[in-house]
């Protein structure tokens, strides 16, 4: 019983609410967005002109934005690309993807260069200390400390009467 009298209730507001004659605005009201939900001119309160120029605007800074995105994307995979290179790692054909999508001439972000580079130096150096190191035998650099050792102290008994 109460369903009946509830449906009755709210069929009459409706129908009060829908009319033009009781408590409505009227039936002429504007459409202020299109029937998909998009803002028209009139929703905005700008002329036509000024509306093609928010939207053109508004699309040129969107553009903008997915273009700065976009090489962002290509400088960290041309970083992940330099490293992969560094310690010999599997390549992966989707940072070579993304850099091509930049336009394929993509360069290290200025610090990162700076620091790739003081990275390079510090390999070189280590490098060629090391590599000498490892190229050299042991026992030679052992028989080479050894004769220095002799030349040092028979040179300094010499030089020195209270030795």
């Amino acid at each position: 019983m109460t369903f009946l009298l509830k449906n009755m209730i709210s069929g009459k507001m409706k129908d009060l609410a829908g009319s033009g004659g009781g408590g409505g605005g009227g039936g002429e009201e504007e459409k202020t967005e299109e029937g998909d939900g998009k803002p028209t001119a009139k929703s905005s309160g700008m002329t036509r002109e000024e509306f093609e120029e928010y939207q053109r605007q508004l699309l040129e800074e969107k553009m903008e934005r997915d273009n700065a995105f976009t090489q962002k994307k290509a400088e960290r995979a041309t970083v992940r690309l330099h490293m992969r290179e560094k310690y010999r790692l599997p390549q992966n054909d989707k940072d070579d993807s993304q850099v091509q999508m930049a336009g394929g001439d993509v360069e290290l972000p200025e610090e990162l260069a700076k620091m790739v580079q003081q990275d390079e130096d510090e390999e070189e150096i280590n490098d060629s200390f090391l590599g000498t190191i490892q190229n050299m035998d042991f026992d030679t650099i052992k028989i080479k400390a050894q004769e220095t050792f002799t030349e040092i102290k028979q040179t300094a008994e010499e030089k020195c009467s209270v030795m």
